[in-house]
């Protein structure tokens, strides 16, 4: 493995590879569903002709480079590549469109950017609102028509470059920009540090206790931290190989795993459901996998996996874009439900009360606030809005804005967003605690619980349900109300319920709690009337 592993205050992931290039070039490190292969060597030397291409461009050194792309070795070289010019990253979701991608090349003053063909026609449709882009890279295909503004050049033009051999990047360096989802306002983008983003893959070694004989499948995109940094980070920090799967199918994850030999994954928890929604074959064991790091990872997860796949290990944490991952599971320690224990090599964590950031008791809800203990493992802030990185570091904490428990044996419990809690009756109701319980009756697809004001006096709120249903199914919201409460406590019960075509997202697939509070209860059913307001 890395030879600093033991410093994380010293790590990069660049450094990192160069390492293993220089000591072990031959081994493997990346193999994508596009068919292409990479060994440690081959993945360094082309990540520093792309740098070199870059440089020989004009590209500078702390310059953003955004980069719109799928998973693939390409993408995972292009990435590196920024990183040893001591570039920033700019990761763009692949599934934003219009206002949410003007809204993020603008506001890192893209000038250059590398996309996928596939995606060029979303950057074009916003042609004349992106006044500092000058400069595509194409992996595959050029569109014959181009805007005159814009050169527009082959990725694959950087194979003939001159490798860069400048000065390395810094742990301080920022090597990479992720945008929050931005539910309440506009994204925020995310100013990561090369030591934060290696102390994502750093945890991640440490939790799964990766071996040489491991073998990573990533199904998650890269442009998010899970898939880049969590995973394909602690592949270069561990000197594993790699399996990248263009995009996340339900249909085909157990082939992959098994054909690939894959050892360790993770999910998110939508991929985990749809994967175990999946009608159970003959096959569902014939596989080598150990070890599952899934984000939640409710019972009903965990179950599943364990039994019908043997898996030995399912594993969560809890962490953000901005703080990392400061909480792991262990293995051999089943937790479902829980988020983990604190990674105390690296970080601090605190359950305070969210108006006092006062500690509250063991036992007891509060919000998770996080502080690095490495220099630089943190956002170094978000970009062109100080006020909100003053705003989260406010009694020198960073406010997760998440609400979590802490019992007697340090294990983790993350409950809700806070925002997202509701007051009812003198008690805080998880709506996602409500959502696993309806989520489960028949007939419905997807559900959203959120806070309206309750009538009268006193600052607290209803219950309400946005209800999705599944294709050919009729809601009765009698009946609903009905099995929902006998698996509810008599305070979390619903009362007011609206059917819709489908929920509110953001780009990046969270539901929008906020635009549904919006719209209040008028019209929903109530199930405390005989008629709808």
């Amino acid at each position: 493995m890395y030879s600093r592993i033991d410093e994380p205050h010293a790590c990069t992931l660049t450094d990192a590879l160069r390492e293993w290039a220089c000591n072990y070039p031959d081994q493997p490190w990346l193999e994508d569903s596009q068919g292409f292969k990479l060994t440690a060597g081959q993945a360094y030397a082309d990540s520093q002709r792309f740098a070199g291409y870059l440089h020989q461009l004009g590209v500078q050194p702390e310059e953003r480079v955004g980069v719109f792309m799928t998973n693939g070795c390409a993408t995972a070289t292009t990435v590196f590549g920024i990183g040893l010019l001591r570039g920033t990253a700019v990761m763009l979701n692949t599934e934003l469109r219009a206002t949410f991608l003007r809204h993020q090349l603008n506001d890192c003053q893209l000038a250059t950017m590398v996309v996928d063909a596939s995606l060029v026609e979303h950057i074009v449709s916003l042609a004349d609102e992106l006044p500092h882009l000058r400069t595509l890279i194409v992996l595959g295909e050029r569109p014959s028509a181009m805007p005159s503004q814009w050169r527009c050049l082959d990725w694959a033009d950087h194979r003939s470059s001159t490798p860069w051999e400048g000065l390395a990047p810094t742990p301080q360096d920022i090597f990479c920009i992720m945008y929050t989802s931005g539910t309440t306002g506009p994204s925020k983008g995310v100013l990561m540090p090369h030591c934060h983003c290696a102390l994502f893959g750093l945890g991640a070694m440490r939790s799964v206790e990766i071996t040489p004989q491991d073998k990573y499948y990533i199904c998650l995109p890269l442009f998010h931290a899970n898939g880049l940094f969590m995973q394909l980070g602690a592949t270069v920090l561990a000197r594993i190989p790699a399996y990248l799967k263009q995009r996340f199918s339900a249909s085909t994850w157990l082939a992959d795993i098994t054909k690939t030999g894959a050892t360790l994954t993770n999910h998110l928890g939508t991929t985990a459901m749809f994967v175990i929604n999946q009608a159970p074959t003959a096959q569902d064991r014939s596989h080598r996998l150990r070890a599952c790091m899934s984000a939640p990872n409710p019972v009903q997860h965990e179950v599943v996996f364990r039994e019908r796949f043997g898996v030995e290990d399912v594993l969560s944490g809890f962490g953000m874009t901005e703080i990392g991952i400061p909480i792991w599971g262990r293995l051999g320690h089943a937790a479902p439900n829980a988020a983990g224990w604190v990674h105390e090599d690296c970080f601090e964590v605190c359950i305070a009360d969210p108006d006092t950031d006062v500690p509250v008791p063991t036992g007891q809800t509060g919000e998770i606030l996080v502080r690095p203990k490495v220099p630089f493992g943190f956002m170094a802030g978000y970009l062109n809005v100080p006020q909100k990185s003053v705003e989260a570091w406010r009694s020198l904490w960073f406010h997760t804005g998440d609400a979590g428990i802490r019992d007697e044996q340090g294990l983790i419990t993350f409950v809700d967003r806070i925002k997202d809690c509701i007051r009812r009756r003198g008690e805080n109701i998880s709506a996602t605690e409500v959502e696993a319980v309806v989520g489960q009756l028949p007939g419905i697809h997807e559900v959203a619980a959120y806070a309206v004001p309750a009538q009268g006096p006193g600052g607290e709120d209803e219950v309400m349900l946005a209800l999705v249903p599944s294709a050919g199914a009729t809601l009765d919201m009698a009946q609903i109300v009905r099995q929902a409460s006998a698996q509810l406590p008599r305070f979390a019960k619903p009362r007011y319920l609206r059917q819709m075509n489908e929920l509110p997202k953001t780009a990046t697939g969270k539901i929008q709690r906020a635009v549904l509070r919006q719209q209040g209860s008028a019209g929903a059913y109530d199930s405390e009337s005989t008629t709808t307001d």
